[in-house]
């Protein structure tokens, strides 16, 4: 792995990335990634895919790098991959992706970049669920002469978008992109898994995603028309599904990275975690209880997805710079430029002295990593140093 390279992000010149040889070095905030723990979480998913007898199709969402993505391959080359914008699809399809799912509904005023990489050779799907959408991707489909692979999204849970297995306007969006050479399957996601708190929970958000997906097959099939694709997933269904029969992929994406939300379903534990922002201690309010870090709601995101869990997280919890846990320190407050980390229960704070470098785990992996243009790569399984080298720098794609 190479310390910098092309894409090194804007605002950090290549050789100021270049001399940062440990997370004592770089400017703080940064995000930093365990490049051991992605791997470990990559594995583990991929594993239970192979079991499960259906292809993985990973959601680029969370860390938006092509790095990150190499990383899943194996000696066929790049494999497919799921995007949530179209800047994400035109990059990876110029790393070497070749069949990509865009899963978020489908405007009109994008279909020509759409066309543009399908012209290149791109497998791009696009997703939708209104007849109004049907309609105007068969448009462009026939007045461009190539086919816009269309999938169309069903609502397992009522978290979202999509259509109900059972709904009247199925069959006809389906008629109108089988039409125009379109039509390439159904695909869902299980939002509410989100809210799962239990293992059993998960289980049958799991089996009702699977259902939801392949009753609106069996439908459409049945109907006569071609259905080549039965998409699900989402991170907590996709390492709770047990039978996925009649489904041929399975999505996810924030398990790479996971985070404190997930640590909290249960999906997964605080040392899974792969994600971090290293961040430096620069005051102190003894007289409230505040340790306060130059890593505020700009190096963190305002996500506050624990807070309807049974443990609220704050902000973030706080590591020391190798990644240990500090017991009881958490990033209660959040200003634009500034962290407040807090001891929970009263508990006593700290000695951290102006200049300490710590890390704080995000509640959200996509969220936190949005924040940032790129990560500061190291290897937890190879030092036990107070600063841990840095492998590589990874950069991420931005925009849409």
């Amino acid at each position: 792995m190479s310390t910098a390279g092309p894409g090194t992000a804007p605002g950090r010149p290549a050789a100021a990335e270049a001399a940062a040889a440990t997370l004592a070095d770089p400017d703080t905030p940064f995000a930093v990634v365990d490049v051991a723990k992605v791997l470990r979480n990559a594995e583990r998913l991929a594993r239970r895919a192979d079991r499960l007898g259906v292809t993985l199709r990973p959601h680029v969402k969370t860390a938006k790098s092509l790095p990150v993505a190499a990383l899943l391959h194996d000696a066929a080359g790049p494999g497919p991959v799921t995007v949530s914008t179209l800047a994400e699809a035109e990059a990876f399809a110029d790393g070497g992706h070749s069949d990509i799912t865009y899963a978020v509904g489908i405007a009109r005023h994008k279909l020509p970049r759409v066309i543009a990489l399908l012209r290149r050779g791109v497998t791009l799907r696009v997703l939708l669920d209104s007849p109004a959408q049907a309609a105007f991707v068969a448009e462009a489909a026939r007045e461009a002469g190539i086919a816009v692979p269309a999938l169309i999204e069903i609502d397992c849970d009522g978290h979202r978008g999509g259509l109900t297995p059972g709904a009247p306007e199925l069959p006809v969006v389906a008629r109108v992109l089988h039409d125009a050479g379109c039509l390439d399957g159904v695909l869902t996601h299980a939002g509410e898994s989100y809210f799962a708190y239990t293992a059993g929970e998960r289980r049958l958000a799991a089996e009702n995603e699977r259902d939801s997906a392949v009753a609106a097959a069996g439908r459409l099939r049945r109907a006569g028309l071609p259905v080549n694709v039965v998409s699900v997933g989402s991170t907590p269904t996709a390492h709770a599904a047990e039978d996925l029969t009649g489904v041929t992929e399975l999505r996810a994406g924030n398990y790479l990275f996971f985070d404190l939300v997930m640590a909290g379903l249960g999906v997964c534990d605080l040392d899974d975690l792969a994600l971090s922002v290293t961040v430096t201690v620069i005051g102190h309010r003894p007289e409230y209880g505040w340790i306060i870090t130059d890593g505020g709601w700009m190096a963190l995101s305002r996500d506050r997805g624990t807070s309807a869990q049974p443990q609220d997280q704050g902000y973030g919890l706080v590591t020391d710079l190798t990644g240990r846990p500090i017991p009881g320190l958490v990033m209660t407050g959040a200003s634009q430029e500034h962290g407040t980390l807090t001891a929970r229960d009263g508990a006593p704070l700290p000695d951290l002295p102006v200049g300490t470098r710590l890390r704080v785990l995000p509640n959200h992996a996509c969220a936190t990593a949005a924040q940032h243009h790129g990560y500061h790569v190291v290897d937890g399984t190879r030092t036990t140093a107070r600063a841990p080298e840095i492998q590589a720098y990874w950069p991420r794609v931005t925009g849409w």
